[in-house]
């Protein structure tokens, strides 16, 4: 049976490394990465195709096949019933190993004046959506493109006056992320690569902008290999053109067998 697949991504004069299903863990970036961009978070769309495909990888990868997003493990479970993968939710604030492990959540909570302040400054226009997820807060102004650098201005100037709280403002694709410091993609990776059915596999991580920044600098120490989508980003080794050539590539890895 065959286990390695080759595929060429858009980044000119990059090759993917081959993969073999037995050695390596897959973690995905979800929003921007293995599923298009919606208007909000609520109108993403999972094909099908992708579900069957994540199924028979997660097997084949005798379960080390984990989605790494900023939406929070609930969320995720929802978006990909009914599939329940091993998941880095809230940009690292939930960790789950497996279908069958308990769900870890780092006890950190948002202030209630940072949410109070950042909901007053999104409601300058109504299009734009604050979701609260507990621990952080994504601002979305994908239906409000004109605001974002007065968003960006806002919040950043919110975050700048609450040194206390340690926090960092992210600014992902039409999305303003404000968590804090404590926790990252990057440390709960770290952190799932130590946990069976991870740990002694090599990490393939594909993810798409800012938020995923610190995942691609631990893979090294993890002798992991990071693959960006549709622009380069610092760490990666190549780059795809589309959530849709992220999605082929997923799918000849299923087939190669």
């Amino acid at each position: 049976m065959k286990t390695q697949s080759v595929i060429e991504p858009s980044f000119p004069q990059t090759v993917l490394e081959p993969i073999d299903l037995a050695r390596v863990a897959i973690l995905l970036d979800v929003d921007g990465t293995i599923v298009d961009m919606a208007a909000t978070p609520q109108s993403v769309v999972v094909p099908p195709s992708l579900l069957r495909t994540l199924a028979t990888l997660q097997v084949r990868t005798s379960g080390a096949l984990a989605l790494v997003s900023g939406r929070l493990v609930e969320n995720l479970d929802r978006l990909f019933a009914p599939l329940v993968l091993p998941c880095v939710g809230g940009h690292g604030v939930e960790l789950r190993a497996s279908a069958y492990a308990p769900l870890h959540r780092k006890a950190i909570e948002l202030s209630p004046s940072m949410k109070s302040q950042v909901v007053d400054a999104a409601a300058v226009d109504p299009r734009i959506i604050v979701e609260d997820k507990g621990s952080s807060l994504a601002v979305h102004y994908r239906l409000a493109p004109a605001q974002a650098l007065l968003m960006k201005n806002k919040i950043g100037a919110i975050v700048a006056r609450a040194p206390d709280e340690k926090l960092e403002m992210l600014c992902g694709k039409a999305v303003i992320e404000i968590k804090p410091r404590a926790f990252t993609k990057g440390t709960a990776v770290r952190e799932l690569m130590r946990m069976p059915p991870f740990a002694d596999r090599t990490p393939v991580f594909v993810g798409d902008d800012i938020t995923d920044e610190s995942v691609f600098a631990t893979l090294p120490a993890l002798g992991g290999i990071g693959y960006s989508v549709e622009l380069f980003m610092a760490g990666a080794s190549g780059m795809f053109g589309s959530p849709g050539e992220v999605r082929d590539w997923l799918a000849l890895l299923d087939a190669d067998e």
